[in-house]
């Protein structure tokens, strides 16, 4: 088991900050051999300049000497090789094109008309490459540039309608702590890529994979019929918990919280004998799901009186054995320490190429398990550059004398 999905495959990363380089951390992880080609004029990535950085000294703010590496980069950079190329250069179009007639993928997230501005859009490199899987994640859409706002991650969620999904009725909107737009879109990316692939290799014909911000979020937010929930007298927002699926929701312990989900009667059933209630499920108001439904304040109530009295660990305790599942709200920390989740590969430590592993810094692994095939990210983040001259020479056949040059005249 040492060959990977897409070992052999060549992607070219043309993206920054976190949605582009997070599907291309992706294909990485999966296999294929991922040069990110970075803008020497801009400091590169813009995630290199995400504070805090992880120093000869530890955390830091500031970055304070040049071999500092931000932790988004140290996370987002995992296993790729970093080539610099001002692409606003016009010599640079001879070095990308070499680069593209021998990739198999291209992924970008640059605005919309960026692409077309600099001669390396997905007509012009399918001109240039015909197997080419040309990738856009965008903001709004790239093949109809349906517009040039700039998209961040909080615009998104504001669009979407998904921070009018959290929260109670009267409240403001609620922006998810996760950037959910900024993760979101690169997932189904990666979807369409591998797809994309499929098709090319029974074709022979690559194609342009068109992604969204707004349409990934909001067709998740759409598979929630929102609109009819509310016309049957469901709230839009619902706090700490469901009403439709109650008992179903967040409660306070004594000492913290906990979650709870028993939509069904036999969870319900759990519910009552955990809280010393079984009698409530001969209530008439309690008996069967839609009784439940129709009286969730009064349960949930019940519930979250209870809950008061008791700790975290005898509360969940209590529901488990009866069957309930039940599980405390963990923070971030705990969550990412799980055995669980770090024994099987999908969170794992970061590694500055340097300095080492500094305690409690984890990053995302590539949270799929094959049974015939590995999926790993084992590289540290490249430093800006680090593999232009490696690349160049060996995949391109540039003596030392013409990378000189190029480096003389602002391409690399």
């Amino acid at each position: 088991m040492t060959r990977r999905p897409l070992d052999g495959m060549l992607v070219l990363d043309l993206t920054s900050a976190l949605a582009g380089p997070y599907a291309t951390l992706l294909l990485g992880g999966l296999g294929a051999r991922v040069v990110k080609i970075e803008n020497p004029s801009r400091g590169g990535d813009a995630a290199r300049s995400n504070s805090p950085y992880l120093t000869a000294d530890g955390l830091s703010v500031r970055r304070t000497a040049p071999e500092d590496m931000s932790v988004s980069m140290m996370s987002r950079g995992r296993g790729k090789e970093s080539v610099t190329l001002n692409l606003k250069n016009s010599d640079a179009r001879e070095v990308f094109t070499a680069l593209v007639e021998r990739a198999d993928i291209l992924v970008e997230n640059y605005s919309a008309g960026v692409t077309k501005r600099l001669g390396i859009d997905y007509p012009t490199m399918s001109a240039v490459n015909p197997r080419l899987i040309y990738t856009s994640i965008s903001g709004f859409g790239a093949q109809d540039a349906g517009s040039d706002d700039k998209a961040m991650d909080t615009i998104i969620q504001a669009l979407s309608g998904v921070m009018m999904t959290a929260g109670r009725t009267g409240e403001g909107p609620v922006r998810f702590g996760l950037p959910i737009a900024d993760l979101a879109a690169p997932l189904y990316a990666v979807i369409g890529t591998l797809a994309a692939v499929v098709h090319a290799r029974e074709t022979g014909a690559g194609q342009h994979v068109d992604v969204s911000m707004l349409g990934a979020l909001t067709s998740l937010v759409a598979c929630e019929p929102f609109d009819a929930l509310e016309d049957v007298g469901f709230p839009l927002r619902t706090g700490d918990h469901v009403p439709r699926l109650a008992p179903f929701g967040t409660f306070e312990a004594s000492d913290g919280w906990f979650a709870l989900c028993a939509p069904t009667d036999h969870f319900a059933t759990g519910v009552f004998e955990a809280i010393g209630r079984a009698d409530l499920a001969d209530d008439v108001r309690f008996a069967d799901r839609d009784g439940r439904v129709a009286h969730a304040d009064d349960l949930h109530g019940l519930i979250g009186a209870w809950a008061r009295g008791h700790t975290v660990e005898d509360a969940v305790a209590r529901l488990v054995a009866c069957g309930v599942p039940a599980a405390p709200v963990r923070d971030t920390a705990a969550a990412v320490r799980d055995p669980l989740v770090q024994d099987r590969g999908e969170v794992v430590p970061l590694v500055h190429p340097r300095f080492g592993h500094h305690d409690g810094l984890y990053g995302t692994g590539v949270p799929i398990v094959f049974s015939g095939a590995p999926a790993r990210l084992a590289a540290s983040a490249p430093e800006l550059g680090e593999h232009t001259d490696r690349v160049l020479r060996d995949e391109l056949g540039y003596s030392p004398a013409r990378i000189a040059e190029l480096r003389a005249g602002g391409v690399l």
